[in-house]
């Protein structure tokens, strides 16, 4: 058999699909083979991304890869079409990793375990499907439906207040999707030729007004998902009353696929109107780092406060994105995946945390170092990276995106050190907040209550498994980030060139009124020009 013919996103996608379809027919009602047999899963099909990594993909190339095109509804002109470019594939391989280890932390589950195993499975391959397919109206379709599982899995085994939360979830981000589908209906028709093909319509010349419509569209959309002051209001919400496993795939790769899509579409697509727009995913950015930072340190709730720690972290991907350099978008796309990681761990230790405690609120806690060693140990590492401690992928990809924004040409002086200046803020921010729950946590008196309780136990080595799985990758980008960036370096130079090119045309963000200089034409259409 050929391999290097093999199909390999396709079932990369559609195998945790169709293996979710056998559950119900497994001869176990309690899930013990249940969950042996997602995992399985889980791990085959993330060898199978690994080695289509290792084997099919080359980091020196900045296009499509692993490309595969079949049409599907030819009368409509859908095409099933995949591919995976230096942008795509490090959130492959992060989703295939988190959604893993998301199954190996769900072996508690006794409520509906083959209900809950099939959403888990069938959430797996459609977010791949997210990251990978190059076809529209197939993303929107992706995009769609890749909420019900979320949905059913808050509105199921969520905390007390599961329905709001559930039902607060899918009004946000399935009402953000109608403007991902009217934005595609109207590239897709615009022009001569109808194609939902992505690499077709970031071909087409759209007028600049057109651009700013569908941009604006695109923003509010993938603002909800990421997400974006004032958007984000769903996520503290679905994160206080989800499982530790669903934390893990919201906090690891939901939040992840709004990142992604500003980058594919509004980016990649419309750079004129991005030229416009960049500013304004700045302040945005600077927004989400200082507000949520502060209000995370005001929660007495500790899933609410982790929650609006990652938005707080999402806000240096806003500027990253905006910064106009290849450095502040190559900041961007690590701090996604570093994200991915950190935030899994934070979210997979609150829930441990609860299990043992039954309680969310830090004044009932207090005391626990001595009776969970190595629970406050893992807390007190993964803390420390979620702050940006060096040495921790967190630190890495703050200093690119800081160092990104500040060099850029784009901006006056004056603007890039008030940015800068407001998002340190935020920076000092994090540690205070963070220290100060490991504090009420773990110092302090203790709690009688929770120290008398039978269940206040030490980690298990399955636990002490998945935070060290999750460390070593934080770890090993902190210190040498190389092996992370040189998949995508060749994608962000591309992305960034063209950035660049769309603003050596004029200054069209000056009507804004915002501080905004172009760099000279020469040098822009230099750096145009293909190697």
């Amino acid at each position: 058999m050929n391999l290097a013919a093999f199909p390999w996103l396709t079932f990369i996608i559609l195998f945790p699909i169709f293996a979710s379809l056998l559950i119900p027919i497994l001869p176990d009602r309690e899930g013990k083979t249940v969950r042996w047999y997602a995992l399985v899963i889980g791990l085959v099909d993330f060898a199978a991304i690994v080695y289509a990594f290792y084997t099919q993909y080359d980091v020196h190339n900045s296009g499509m890869q692993l490309v595969e095109s079949y049409d599907w509804v030819p009368s409509l002109g859908l095409k099933w079409s995949v591919g995976v470019d230096g942008l795509a594939m490090p959130l492959v391989i992060l989703t295939g990793f988190v959604t893993t280890l998301a199954i190996l932390a769900a072996w508690p589950v006794t409520f509906k375990p083959r209900l809950f195993y099939f959403l888990m499975l069938a959430m797996y391959g459609g977010q791949i499907a997210v990251f990978a397919v190059q076809d529209m109206l197939v993303f929107f379709l992706a995009w769609e439906l890749e909420l019900i599982p979320v949905y059913l899995l808050l509105a199921i085994w969520g905390g007390k207040k599961r329905l709001y939360a559930a039902t607060k979830f899918i009004l946000y981000t399935a009402g953000g999707s109608l403007f991902i589908l009217v934005a595609a209906l109207a590239m897709a028709f615009y022009g001569d030729k109808v194609t939902f093909d992505m690499q077709e319509l970031a071909a087409k010349s759209y007028p600049i007004a057109f651009q700013l419509l569908i941009y604006a569209g695109f923003l509010i959309a993938y603002g909800v998902k990421l997400p974006i002051i004032p958007l984000h209001t769903w996520l503290p919400d679905a994160h206080g009353e989800a499982t530790a496993p669903v934390h893990m795939l919201l906090a690891g790769i939901l939040l992840k696929m709004g990142g992604y899509a500003l980058v594919r579409m509004n980016l990649e697509m419309l750079p004129a109107a991005h030229v416009y727009f960049g500013p304004i995913l700045v302040v945005l950015g600077v927004v989400n780092i200082i507000y949520a930072a502060l209000t995370s340190f005001a929660q007495r709730n500790l899933k609410r406060k982790i929650a609006y720690s990652s938005i707080s972290h999402m806000g240096f991907v806003l500027i990253g994105l905006g910064s106009f350099t290849d450095l502040g978008l190559s900041g961007a796309v690590l701090q996604m995946v570093s994200h991915g990681l950190i935030g899994a761990s934070l979210f997979f230790l609150v829930g441990a945390t609860y299990d043992r405690t039954h309680t969310l609120i830090l004044e009932e806690m207090g005391g626990l170092g001595q009776r969970m060693k190595k629970i406050f140990a893992m807390w007190t590492t993964c803390s420390l990276a979620s702050l940006a401690l060096p040495g921790m992928s967190g630190f890495v990809a703050e200093l690119m995106v800081f160092v990104g924004f500040a060099t850029s040409p784009a901006y006056s002086n004056t603007f890039k050190a008030v940015v800068v200046l407001l998002a340190a803020v935020g920076v000092i921010l994090t540690p205070i907040y963070l220290l100060s729950n490991l504090r009420q946590l773990f110092y302090g008196p203790e709690n009688q209550d929770l120290v008398t309780h039978q269940n206040l136990v030490d980690a298990e080595p399955r636990e002490v498994f998945i935070i060290a799985c999750l460390l070593v990758p934080i770890i090993g980008v902190g210190l040498y980030p190389n092996l992370l960036t040189q998949i995508y370096d060749a994608k962000t130079m591309q992305v960034t060139t063209l950035l660049q090119a769309s603003v050596a045309r004029g200054t069209p963000a000056a009507p804004l009124g915002l501080v905004y200089t172009a760099p000279p034409l020469a040098a822009a259409e230099t750096l145009a020009k293909p190697a």
